[in-house]
């Protein structure tokens, strides 16, 4: 599902995962390739082969034994905002479609979107994803 939103929106899928060799210990990641903002290590080819994943913050591993693609990629959605990190705008829209359709957080107004020129309560392609899906019948 992940992908896909990635793929929807048109955002690259490196900004949000990172793939090492799956026998790749925490220290052995090259930290210097790791984005500043969170993001999941897959130890593995592919995030849904892998059996183990870790956490990136600030170009550091802050968990590096991860069991589940979920716990990852919830680990990495709230340290955004446990640190108080802006979503990174590479990846704004799919973020701010998970904060609002899986973690049902939807603020009044406002994104975590960084450097978004218009200040708009929603992000316009997340509100027509949100509106296509709602008004699809499911059968």
């Amino acid at each position: 599902m992940i992908l896909l939103l990635l793929n929807y929106f048109d955002e690259k899928e490196e900004s949000m995962f990172n793939y090492v060799d799956d026998t790749c210990l925490a220290e052995e990641v090259q930290l210097e390739q790791l984005p500043l903002t969170p993001a999941v290590v897959v130890c593995g080819q592919s995030c849904y082969s892998a059996t183990r994943y870790m956490l990136s913050v600030d170009r550091e591993i802050t968990n590096g034994t991860i069991s589940s693609f979920i716990s990852a990629l919830c680990l990495m959605f709230g340290s955004f905002y446990c640190f108080n990190i802006h979503y990174p705008s590479g990846l704004g829209s799919t973020l701010e479609f998970l904060q609002r359709c899986f973690f049902s957080i939807n603020p009044e107004k406002g994104t975590k979107v960084e450097n978004n020129k218009r200040h708009l309560n929603m992000n316009p392609r997340v509100l027509a994803l949100i509106q296509e899906l709602s008004d699809h019948e499911w059968r």
